[in-house]
């Protein structure tokens, strides 16, 4: 197997939590298979979080963690974050990175014939989200459409160029037992061992 560059994004604002697990678990085993692994964690970063302007010109200048999140990003062949799914969307500070970071010039291009849509500009790059959350899978897909994995997915991951972006789903993660938790991280060192 070939090795991949990728990165790795702990999306909760908390130093501890299942979605640190997540992201500790996926570097060790994608180490362990000669993977090159860059790890962010989103409580080590510190910018404004509000876009504040509501457009793309006199855009805020970028914080330096900002600029080291879209280096790792543009160095990477394969980027996975893990959040956990508040209120039916991703935290705060979750969104408020790929608000500031995710400009045009930088992850999409808008120079293209007017009508069209803007190009991507990380193509070439898969992607792997890990969800925790307290709602089974069959709830978001049957009640809320699954409104959630289509804006991770085709909202912002696809539309940046991560294709494809896969989903994995852990439920039941307010009060999960022991052996739920390693049943989920033995499924997360598959996937990083694979670079999947």
């Amino acid at each position: 197997m070939t090795s991949k560059r990728i990165t790795l994004l702990n999306g909760h604002p908390a130093e501890s939590s299942i979605s640190k697990q997540i992201i500790e678990t996926y570097a060790q085993a994608a180490r362990g298979e000669g993977h090159e692994v860059r790890v962010l964690n989103i409580y080590d970063m510190d910018f404004d979080m509000d876009y504040g302007f509501g457009g793309y010109k006199n855009q805020k200048p970028l914080e330096p963690e900002l600029e080291d999140f879209l280096e790792a990003l543009e160095w990477s062949e394969h980027f996975v974050f893990a959040a956990p799914m508040w209120w039916g969307g991703l935290p705060a500070k979750l969104k408020g990175l790929i608000d500031r970071s995710f400009l045009p010039g930088r992850v999409f291009d808008t120079r293209v014939k007017p009508g069209t849509m803007p190009l991507p500009m990380l193509d070439g790059r898969t992607a792997r989200v890990f969800l925790t959350s307290d709602t089974p899978g069959w709830v978001f897909r049957l009640f809320y459409k699954d409104a959630l994995a289509w804006q991770i997915k085709g909202q912002i991951l696809n539309f940046v160029g991560f294709k494809p972006a896969r989903i994995t789903r852990f439920a039941g993660a307010s009060h999960p037992k022991p052996r739920q938790i390693e049943g989920w991280l033995k499924t997360v060192a598959r996937l990083g061992a694979k670079a999947r």
